[in-house]
């Protein structure tokens, strides 16, 4: 309803744009003229206050994202009237052409900033996800219809802006080698969200985020860009911080990822950078990442962070005063405007190679809104609701809701939010136990739906109807027509759920995030 507002109120008010947008071809970025677009950006989000603490962090390792360390209340701090009249000064006087923001408040209405950053020459490189449980989980990955309804959202938001130059659907999802079955889930949301963003006539990028760490990095990239277009992300961003004071392009291993990323078939460009080792901070990267020695690869690169991030000290401004109304701009501020105005980039072009992957059907929303309306319960699902400690005594058979990124394979309803879930697993238990009404009571936190079918063989028969022709894999035919979920209700055979006690283990990695 308030995306269709916010469309009616552009028809009504329509935005002025100073900017051409930007489209990829190749490896490379340009504009409507088809001048090679470079990337100089900065990280421009506030921080809120959950998860902070201080650590050591290794010299390849990327700093946590900021949407990690979000409060509710930061969402689109920045992007507040207010607070965007007060940055945007700094942000010309800085001399950046896109801001990355890391987490927006998609029911807000963002006309006045988006606006005045349009009239600035700044283009905008919006994350998707959302603090806590808006984004892929890579204890647990899942692609739901639920978290495909919250990145839409934020689409349905800021589709309509034309310096909108990319979505990332992930950031650092994956940092570590034990991880990477999260792959498929990303490269699923990548390309459900290429589809609606078609849908809706947007031609903003599509992007995924990776850590520095040579044991996934590689992998982890060949992966995301390979395969048709439709399938693949539009750009690839890597966060790193391995350049340090007076480094050059040997010594920092700026040679080495650029070697590395030479064949990736994208756009990519450094998606944060900016020394964690050590202070002052230099930024004497930037003359070499718009030299000729890397600019045949990387399209430039967002400097890590306008607002105080993390320890040590990564920001280049102060807020002060009784409303944060006043900027105090530091010596890395100086250091940064004088690099990026020092660097007058090069055009060229290369050609590459696409190649092939695998990944998971897409999630199908359709009708379980109005299943979850007819249902005779209204669930209580809160975090940390189910203990690992319980999981459903007599074996019921989960694969139906599994999603394996590892080995390929993925449930028959793998992509349903975990209410739906839930009840198809306490569902299958009560059948399983001969339809004992017992067997649905979970501690009288649950009822049985009357008016469910009335034997195993006609769920199996409305199940079959329902789900024809398909056959879980890693391959999806046709991906945004698999699985429709017309007679959800009249299948299923629904247990109530209606309290806050500990129940199915398998649920509580679904429900939760990371600590």
């Amino acid at each position: 309803m308030l995306g269709r507002f916010f469309a009616l109120a552009a028809c009504a008010l329509p935005l002025t744009s100073a900017l051409p947008k930007i489209h990829a071809k190749g490896k490379y970025l340009y504009d409507e003229s088809g001048n090679r677009f470079y990337i100089k950006g900065v990280a421009y989000q506030e921080a809120g206050e959950l998860g902070r603490r201080p650590r050591q962090i290794q010299p390849t390792e990327a700093i946590p994202s900021p949407a990690l360390t979000l409060t509710r209340t930061s969402f689109s701090a920045a992007f507040h009237p207010s607070a965007c009249n007060r940055d945007l000064p700094y942000l010309k006087q800085l001399g950046v052409n896109a801001v990355r923001i890391y987490s927006v408040n998609s029911q807000l209405n963002h006309d006045d900033c988006m606006a005045a950053l349009d009239s600035a020459g700044i283009y905008t490189i919006i994350d998707l996800s959302l603090p806590l449980n808006g984004s892929i989980n890579r204890a647990a990955p899942s692609w739901t219809t639920s978290l495909q309804s919250l990145y839409t959202d934020t689409i349905d938001a800021f589709a309509k802006y034309n310096n909108v130059l990319s979505f990332n659907v992930a950031n650092e999802v994956i940092n570590l080698a034990n991880n990477t079955h999260t792959a498929p889930f990303i490269k699923a949301a990548a390309r459900d969200i290429k589809a609606y963003l078609k849908s809706k006539g947007s031609s903003a990028l599509v992007g995924y985020s990776t850590v520095d760490a040579s044991a996934i990095r590689d992998n982890v990239v060949q992966y995301l860009t390979c395969d048709k277009a439709e399938t693949s992300v539009d750009i690839i961003g890597l966060n790193t911080y391995r350049w340090c004071g007076n480094d050059d392009i040997s010594s920092s291993g700026y040679n080495t990822i650029t070697e590395l990323f030479q064949n990736v078939p994208v756009p990519a460009y450094l998606s944060e950078f900016g020394c964690q080792k050590e202070l002052p901070r230099l930024f004497t990267e930037v003359p070499a990442m718009f030299s000729d020695a890397m600019t045949t690869v990387w399209s430039g690169g967002v400097a890590f962070s306008y607002f105080k991030a993390q320890i040590p000290d990564f920001e280049l401004v102060t807020l002060s005063g009784s409303n944060n109304e006043t900027v105090t701009t530091n010596a890395d501020f100086t250091r940064l405007q004088n690099a990026y105005a020092s660097v007058t980039p090069p055009t060229r072009l290369l050609r590459a190679v696409l190649l092939n992957s695998l990944t998971l059907p897409a999630p199908r929303k359709r009708h379980l809104v109005g299943q979850q309306q007819l249902a005779s319960y209204a669930p209580a699902i809160r975090l940390r609701l189910f203990d690992k400690h319980h999981l459903l005594a007599g074996g019921a058979n989960c694969d139906a809701i599994a999603e394996n990124g590892q080995t390929g394979t993925y449930g028959k309803y793998g992509f349903c939010d975990p209410v739906t879930k839930l009840n198809y697993v306490m569902s299958t238990y009560y059948q399983s136990q001969n339809r004992n009404v017992d067997a649905c009571s979970f501690n009288n936190n649950a009822t049985v739906n009357t008016g469910a079918p009335s034997s195993t063989s006609d769920i199996d028969q409305n199940a079959s109807k329902c789900l024809a022709g398909f056959v879980p894999t890693s391959t999806p035919r046709q991906p945004w027509r698999i699985l429709r979920w017309i007679w959800l209700k009249r299948w299923i055979e629904r247990c109530s759920f209606d309290g806050s006690k500990r129940y199915v283990c398998w649920f509580r990695r679904i429900l939760e995030q990371p600590p």
